[in-house]
């Protein structure tokens, strides 16, 4: 997609962080803004920065409290922008949570903390508006925040890496499905590395029992992480450019540095190590059942 002036975009996490950086590169292009955030407070500093940046653009902004794993609020949030702003064509997925927790402290409520927030609340997304899309039948655009830890595994922590891997999954599997039916609508999956925001002190904040275990050790701790990533990180601005690029050339995926490769790499060298061998034999077997898998749907690449 080239031309994205008078168009509709959602963003979720829109008020801060990469969400506010996408958000302020669309604005530039005469995108109209739907924004959500659980945090109030940011989201109306984020309306009234946006509705002020491109005054040129004549854009409009809509900017809506949410929590990305009410299904029930989110389909009522999207009507409601639908209906002030026009149909929703870019969808960005990008609300999410750093979990920070050890195996030895893992709960069921971390776990459905994490995956709600990273994974259902993608799935929401995708639940509420790309039925609309296809409707249409116009073009679109997805965009689905994942990570590099959903490449490889990092030191991110098993939570984070677990949802992070299934989005970049369920990006992929939607793009090749997409693609195959002929709809028009794209579908990228953000893996940023390191970036200036301070989700470490957000997420550990937010996360359940945060309040009664914060002392002022803790908040130290995640303040150094956070100056950390605000000095050695991609920009929230710079974040924002690549998404518009990875939009504009369709890109089954946008990266922000090429920190991960080596693990991918090594990653993709152990999986190979561990397939069994190769005969003419199971080759043709091999080949039918991915056929089966795929349900006689073609493959596309990226």
């Amino acid at each position: 997609m080239k031309d994205l002036s008078g168009r509709t975009a959602f963003i979720t996490g829109g008020a801060q962080g990469i969400g506010l950086g996408i958000a302020r590169r669309l604005a530039r292009e005469g995108v109209n803004l739907a924004i959500v955030d659980i945090d109030a407070e940011a989201l109306e500093q984020a309306r009234l920065e946006l509705e002020t940046a491109a005054p040129e653009q004549s854009i409009r902004v809509a900017a809506y409290k949410l929590d990305v794993r009410d299904r029930q609020a989110f389909a009522q949030v999207a009507d409601q922008v639908e209906e002030r702003l026009g149909p929703v064509s870019l969808l960005f997925n990008n609300a999410g949570v750093a979990s920070g927790v050890t195996v030895a402290k893992m709960t069921y409520e971390m776990w459905d903390w994490v995956l709600g927030v990273n994974l259902q609340g993608v799935v929401n997304g995708i639940q509420t508006f790309l039925p609309r899309m296809i409707k249409r039948g116009a073009a679109g655009h997805l965009v689905n925040t994942a990570s590099g830890a959903g490449l490889a595994a990092t030191n991110a922590g098993f939570l984070y890496t677990t949802s992070k891997y299934a989005v970049v999954g369920l990006s992929e599997s939607l793009r090749n499905e997409l693609q195959a039916a002929g709809t028009g609508i794209g579908v990228s999956v953000l893996c940023p590395g390191p970036v200036a925001t301070g989700i470490v002190s957000r997420s550990m904040m937010a996360r359940p029992g945060a309040r009664q275990e914060a002392n002022s050790e803790m908040l130290s701790r995640l303040k150094e992480v956070d100056n950390h990533l605000l000095q050695h990180g991609v920009s929230i601005d710079a974040v924002g450019e690549m998404v518009l690029n990875g939009i504009n050339n369709n890109s089954a995926y946008i990266f922000t540095d090429r920190l991960a490769e080596d693990l991918v790499i090594e990653r993709t060298k152990s999986i190979l190590a561990c397939l069994p061998p190769r005969s003419d034999k199971n080759a043709d077997t091999d080949a039918r059942s991915l056929s089966l898998l795929a349900g006689g749907a073609g493959r596309s690449g990226s």
